[in-house]
């Protein structure tokens, strides 16, 4: 059994905030595998679906961001799942937006959903960094991640979404490089080979070319010597064969 938690804030007007891009990813998950309808249980919002032919947990704490732990404490040891079997989804300003990252434990580096996390469940979770981009300056990160996302980044945040839910049975598997690969393929697929360039319409190689000279000037490519002989031997000729009538 897996538990994904999707990390952000309850209520409206938190909805599209960059703060929430691991509710939205939640939201996609259970909209693309067809999971069960939400319930409120564990101080959080749940549904359940298969995965890979795994029972996968979708969580969404209802407890703010900052008590994020709380709930998927509840959740974990009701379950008994192990902190190995939880993925945590949630927004990493410090990759550029649309880029994704995921790895097994490290420090909350400032996140407080992820600190909260770490006192009540530990470190050992497999987390899934959703870049967001940052702010220019410290001080403005807070109310950067609490507003919501630009219109222009709908660019990028709609393709990762829908990459994000479809590959993550991939993740579900164990296999965590495949999930990140096929993610960025899907946001920033390779540029495809440029082809050969044409020559200009109409362009003759320089072969045809060659040959073209040479049938319009018989002469090209001949020195003078060789083409004052050949203009004596024709006349010479010439001379010869004349009859009378």
């Amino acid at each position: 059994m897996r538990l994904v938690v999707g990390l952000g804030n309850p209520g409206a007007g938190y909805a599209r905030n960059r703060h929430n891009i691991g509710f939205m990813a939640a939201d996609e998950i259970v909209r693309r595998h067809a999971f069960s309808a939400w319930r409120n249980k564990f101080q959080a919002e749940l549904a359940d679906g298969t995965l890979s032919g795994e029972k996968v947990i979708v969580l969404k704490p209802l407890t703010y961001m900052n008590l994020s732990g709380q709930a998927v404490g509840e959740a974990l040891r009701f379950y008994k799942i192990l902190p190995k079997d939880v993925i945590v989804i949630y927004d990493e300003i410090e990759l550029p937006p649309g880029k994704i990252r995921v790895k097994q434990g490290g420090g909350h580096a400032g996140h407080n959903g992820l600190r909260s996390l770490d006192q009540h469940i530990g470190k050992d979770y497999w987390r899934v960094r959703l870049g967001v981009g940052r702010p220019p300056q410290k001080e403005q990160v807070a109310n950067y991640v609490l507003h919501d996302f630009a219109k222009a980044d709908e660019a990028w945040l709609t393709p990762l979404l829908d990459s994000v839910a479809t590959h993550l049975p991939v993740l579900v598997k164990g296999n965590e490089g495949g999930f990140m690969n096929k993610v960025t393929l899907d946001i920033a697929p390779p540029k495809p080979a440029k082809p050969p360039k044409a020559d200009p319409a109409g362009a003759a190689s320089p072969a045809s070319a060659a040959a073209d000279v040479a049938a319009d000037k018989p002469d090209a490519g001949k020195n003078a010597l060789q083409i004052a002989l050949e203009k004596a031997k024709a006349k010479v000729s010439g001379s010869n064969g004349t009859e009378s009538s």
